[in-house]
């Protein structure tokens, strides 16, 4: 059964966000200082308290008061008695703190392999060429069962790609230095951001977010985004990490009374700004099938038109801010803005959008047939929960007795590419070290026995500096003298005797020329067979 969630209220109307159609996703949006956290948070306590666990992430730190009641203050007296609200019963939401560097929360990382080539071709800004080349990478490490774990992983694999460039060209095709040596300094890049603390091992377990207390109220899990916002494309790639990794981890529920999670994604702006189109496509495709998981996705930015309009027309419940419109740009932005609502005959929402106070927005959810109503202005409700940030000790206080205690803290580094490689690489250079090195007397000796059809002999030693000679033949060796000596033999003293040399007359001087003749001829015809036989080989 569907169950109304309170989220703001004007002097006619209660309007309520229906459960089983929030996993048709929505959008907060509104300029700076207008109240946009605190509905984020109205939101995000409503969620929780029907047992739905919920996903967001904390850049200004504000959302810690989730973990601790609030109170009466004068403001928030002022703010029910302008609703005509009774005050509500204060208590805090149950909250996991979670932080990428592992100082405000508790650590949350992802493996290369599992952020894949294109996640992390986006967050290193790789051109086409050099994705190319980082998707070669991941492929031979899976050919090759090398895990790809952390950077140090990745950068050994890309070392070893580029200095065995000519093994891989045939089958994957050519891996570019020049590009190998920008995906590394931009893996430098990367690790000084942060990237040393995110990538490794254990690997976020999306179960471990997505808890009950014991009284059925769904976790709040908020991520410290604050020092992680300085890193843009980190912070956007993991986010976007994290809704890929829901797709794939849920099955398919269909429609539901209730979401199974819910997820914000605050700065919304940062995952489309510069982004790729195939990378565009994949967003759309998640935003579009994450629905049937039972996962709700809400936009939190300053403007609609930050989000794509493929993205935007799938975002059923809105909540808008005031726009300023101090500037032709802007008075567009807010036009735009008020046509992307169902129009309302007793409201120019344009002029509104510009007159709204602090915690005032237009609203328009969708209603029981899942369409969307008639824009309605409103005050937001307060939530139970304090509004502004908790003490470090207060914070330190909920991580230590969190469900999750000392379950990441602890890195885990195991065997992967980066040991494989490099252990490689030593049993080469031991396998170098016992191999005489080119050049050596001993080598020289081996190559030139070899050479000879001998054994090699003992080297002895150099007299006066030159080497020793060269040991003598144990059998004849065959030449095109040989040749000559068979010659010599059939016509005798023709050819010469063993006494003093004479001058050769006419018939010696033509059989020794004929003679020479047949030798060459011969001598050619056996290295040309021979090297035929080896290159037929």
């Amino acid at each position: 059964m569907s169950k109304p969630l309170l989220i703001a209220k004007n002097t006619e109307l209660d309007l309520n966000l229906l459960s089983d159609w929030a996993n048709r996703h929505g959008c907060i949006t509104g300029a700076t200082g207008t109240g946009k956290t605190v509905t984020l948070q109205t939101l995000a306590q409503a969620f929780s308290d029907i047992g739905v666990p919920v996903f967001m992430a904390d850049v200004k730190g504000d959302l810690s008061g989730m973990a601790k009641a609030g109170s009466a203050t004068s403001k928030m007296q002022q703010r029910l008695q302008a609703l005509q609200l009774d005050q509500p019963k204060w208590q805090a939401c149950p909250v996991t703190f979670w932080d990428v560097f592992g100082k405000q929360g508790h650590p949350v990382r992802a493996t290369v392999s599992d952020l894949g080539p294109l996640l992390l071709g986006r967050m290193l800004n790789l051109n086409d060429t050099q994705e190319g080349v980082l998707q070669l990478a991941f492929k031979i490490a899976d050919d090759h069962g090398l895990l790809l774990l952390d950077t140090k992983d990745l950068r050994a694999m890309l070392q070893y790609l580029a200095e065995n460039a000519s093994e891989f060209q045939t089958e994957y095709g050519n891996i570019s230095a020049a590009s190998v040596g920008a995906i590394q300094r931009s893996l430098l890049t990367i690790s000084e951001q942060g990237g040393e603390q995110f990538f490794g091992e254990p690997m976020l377990n999306l179960d471990d977010m997505m808890q009950t207390d014991g009284d059925g109220r769904g976790f709040v899990n908020i991520l410290a985004a604050d020092q992680l916002l300085q890193s843009p494309r980190l912070y956007s790639t993991f986010l976007l990490w994290m809704l890929s990794e829901l797709y794939e981890h849920l099955p398919e529920v269909g429609d539901v009374d209730q979401p199974k999670m819910v997820f914000f994604f605050d700065e919304a702006h940062l995952l489309f700004d510069e982004a790729p189109k195939v990378l565009l496509q994949k967003i759309e495709q998640v935003v579009r099938l994450i629905r049937s998981k039972g996962v709700g996705v809400y936009f939190v930015t300053q403007n609609p038109l930050d989000i794509p309009d493929t993205v935007l027309g799938q975002l059923g419940n809105r909540v808008q801010h005031a726009l300023r419109a101090y500037t032709p740009r802007d008075q567009k932005a807010v036009q735009a803005a008020a046509e992307t609502f169902r129009p309302n005959p007793e409201l120019d929402t344009a002029a509104v959008i510009a007159e709204l106070g602090v915690g005032e927005a237009l609203i328009s959810f969708l209603d029981d047939n899942g369409r969307p109503n008639i824009v309605q202005r409103a005050l937001i409700v307060p939530p139970s929960s304090q509004i502004g940030a908790i003490s470090a000790d207060e914070r330190q206080q909920v991580m230590q007795t969190s469900i999750v205690a000392g379950v990441y803290e602890k890195q885990i580094d195991r065997e992967s590419a980066y040991e494989k490689l490099t252990g490689r690489v030593a049993a080469r250079a031991a396998d170098k070290e016992a191999v005489p090195q080119k050049g050596s007397r001993d080598e020289a000796s081996v190559a030139d026995s070899n050479a000879w059809g001998n054994a090699p002999a003992a080297a002895g030693p150099a007299i006066s500096g030159r080497p020793a000679a060269r040991p003598q033949a144990a059998e004849p060796q065959e030449s095109s003298s040989g040749v000559g000596d068979t010659l010599k033999s059939v016509f005798g003293n023709l050819l010469g005797g063993g006494g003093l040399r004479r001058k050769d007359n006419v018939v010696e001087t033509m059989i020794k020329s004929t003679v020479r003749t047949m030798g060459s001829q011969v001598g050619r015809e056996i290295i040309r067979g021979v090297l035929g036989s080896i290159l037929k080989k």
